[in-house]
Formats: structure tokens, C-alpha cells, sequence
């Protein structure tokens, strides 16, 4: 398939730019694969779908405070950096996107906090807007976390045109959050409560997570015509023998199986055995699922609402097929629902 059949019109003032007032009460589209019936819910509704001993597959990675604002030494230009990944503990290493980056050069000192408490060196070039940067920092692990966890920022997406709010260190994050590493929110997992997933381990679902570190790969534009010639930046994931053995147990019984955001997917697809089980692993996916596309673990989605021809979009329409979804998401424009990080959610099954 090419890029272009990706291209829908999307009013703005359908993008999201705050959290429903209850995570579980975001509205709920449930579409069904075998019928083509669309259903309009809300997103406690769910609880409806799923019986004793289904499988809802969650990623359990938690958003650190990516973003950070500094000053240049001696021209004392502002400057954002937005923290990627650690690339060495113990040398303070990471990589970074610098704006504006024709500014940054290898060997600019940046300055961030108010008394300039924590300094950075740019030390290479890894891509146009990529840096590598050494924090020169004194104190420990803790202490340098603490200081990153101060001056940062939760790292809300572009397109959410307001600056961040105390709110939003809650609301940006899965109720189940556990492992720090990803730099955009599973956004899927973010309409689950606590006292909805109660609810539903009452009735006998059973939850497997998995890790899956999101960084900014997941939306980065898709610059090639002919989707097959679309690399995907890899990132990290870990799938632990525990979740394993629920999913594959769950697979063997024909149960649903359901993956909650299209993170949760690339992290299980990647790792498939030749009977088409899961399988524990730990190390860096750079999956694309674009139509056609067998999958082998989930049989269920859950998902929001995306861009135009992302990635994401592309693997909700190799899940549920082509035609189906463009229909879905014309009726969600149509009964205004909401799109993106904070929007509503799609159920496929």
C-alpha cells in the first residue's frame, strides 16, 4: 500500500488538548472486524466485551520528564532539549533532539535551572536536530534524577498547544506505570482506572504486561511513498517469562487477546515463535506493521485516534483492514470525537 491512501482531512478542534474528566469515561468506539458493525460507547463499557480468562496485553513503561529548557554559554540563547535515552549511566551520556539545532555545535556548553545549577557538553552530531550530550554533574544517581525530575518537563506532544500542568504528570501516565524509559505516554492504557481494571480482574481477565520504551521514532513522519522502504527507529522492549506464559496459555484456549495500544503490539510481534507463541526476550524492535500483515499474538486492539499517515494509523488498519478503518475514523470525525494522546479510544474485535 503507499503512503498517500493514509490522508484523511482532521479538523483541528477535534485534537485533544486536555484529558477527559475520568480516565474511563472518554468515549469508546467499538468496531467489529467480521460484521463491519461500528458501535459508540463509553470506555467503561469495555467490561461488556471481555469474559473469564481473556488476555489484555499492557505496556508498563512510565514518560520521564523529557523535556528541558537551557541557555547557551555566552550567547545565552534559549535552547530546548529533549532527552531520547541514556546512553551511558556512568559518563552521564545522552541522546538528545536540540532546538533550535543550527545554534548547537560540538563543544557548546548549555546551562539549565534559574542558577544554572546543571551544565551539559554537546560532544557529537548524530543527526540533523540529534546530539549526543555529557551532563557534568557532581552527586549521585538519585541526586542527578532529582535534578532531572525538577527541571524537566512532561513531554506532551507538539500538537497539544498549551504548556503542561501539574495535571498532566498524573494524567500522562498509565495507572500501571512502572519502568522509566519512554518519551511519549502508551496513550491506549491511558483511559484504564484503577478501578476499572479491578473490575474487569473480577471478572476474570488476567493482565500481562510487557515494556515497551516509546520514543520519538513512534512519530516521526513517513517520508517514503511505498511503505515497504519505511525504516522505524528501534526501541527497547522486554517481555518477562510471567507475561509469556499468560498470553500463550490464553492463545492455546482461544480466548481474546487483547493488546492495549499499538505499543503493546510491536513490542509482542516482535518477538513470535515459529509456532506462532510468544516468547520472552529483551533487546530493540524496529517493527513497521503495515498491511498486509499476519498477526500472530492479539486478536483484540485497543487504540486511540491518530495522524494522518503515521505509523500508528497504518498498523490500526493492518489490524482491522483498510477499508473498515478509514470508514471508522470518517464517523469519528463525524460524531466529533476526540483525537490523539488525550482523545477517546477504539476498540477492534
Amino acid at each position: 500500500m503507499k503512503l498517500s491512501q493514509f490522508k484523511f482531512d482532521l479538523p483541528l478542534n477535534l485534537i485533544a488538548q486536555h484529558p477527559s474528566k475520568t480516565r474511563d469515561e472518554s468515549r469508546l468506539m467499538v468496531v467489529h472486524r467480521n460484521t463491519g458493525k461500528i458501535e459508540h460507547k463509553v470506555f467503561k463499557d469495555i467490561l461488556g466485551y471481555f469474559n473469564d480468562k481473556d488476555v489484555m496485553i499492557v505496556n508498563n513503561t512510565k514518560v520521564f520528564p523529557a523535556r528541558l529548557y537551557g541557555r547557551k554559554e555566552k550567547t545565552g540563547a534559549k535552547i530546548e532539549v529533549f532527552l531520547l535515552r541514556e546512553l551511558n549511566k556512568q559518563n552521564r551520556l545522552w541522546d538528545v533532539i536540540v532546538d533550535p539545532a543550527r545554534k548547537i555545535r560540538v563543544g557548546n556548553k548549555l546551562y539549565f535551572g534559574d542558577d544554572e545549577s546543571l551544565v551539559a557538553e554537546v560532544i557529537d552530531n548524530t543527526t540533523s536536530r540529534g546530539r549526543t550530550i555529557r551532563f557534568l554533574f557532581e552527586g549521585n544517581d538519585d541526586e542527578f534524577k532529582q535534578v532531572l525530575d525538577t527541571l524537566g518537563e512532561t513531554p506532551l506532544p507538539k500538537y497539544i498547544k498549551r504548556k503542561p500542568e501539574d495535571e498532566d504528570k498524573e494524567r500522562y501516565q498509565t495507572v500501571y506505570a512502572k519502568y522509566e524509559g519512554a518519551v511519549a505516554a502508551p496513550t491506549a492504557g491511558l483511559h484504564f482506572s484503577r478501578e476499572l481494571i479491578k473490575r474487569l480482574e473480577i471478572k476474570g481477565v488476567k493482565f500481562a504486561e510487557v515494556t515497551l520504551h516509546t520514543g520519538l521514532g513512534t512519530f516521526r513522519p513517513i517520508e517514503v511513498e511505498d511503505l515497504s522502504k519505511h525504516k522505524m527507529d528501534a526501541e527497547y522492549f522486554h517481555i518477562e517469562e510471567h507475561a509469556v506464559k499468560t498470553v500463550n496459555k490464553a492463545k492455546e484456549e482461544n480466548r481474546k487477546i487483547c493488546a492495549i495500544g499499538t505499543t503493546s503490539v510491536r513490542a509482542v510481534e516482535s518477538s513470535v515463535t515459529a509456532q506462532n507463541h510468544l516468547k520472552a526476550a529483551e533487546g530493540w524492535t524496529n517493527t513497521f506493521i503495515h498491511p498486509p500483515y499476519d498477526f500472530a499474538i492479539p486478536n483484540a486492539l485497543v487504540t486511540n485516534f491518530h495522524l494522518p499517515k503515521t505509523s500508528l494509523l497504518i498498523m490500526t488498519c493492518a489490524f482491522a483492514g483498510y477499508d473498515l478503518i478509514m470508514e471508522a475514523y470518517q464517523q469519528a470525525i463525524k460524531e466529533k470525537y476526540r483525537f490523539f494522546s488525550y482523545g477517546d479510544a477504539m476498540l477492534i474485535v
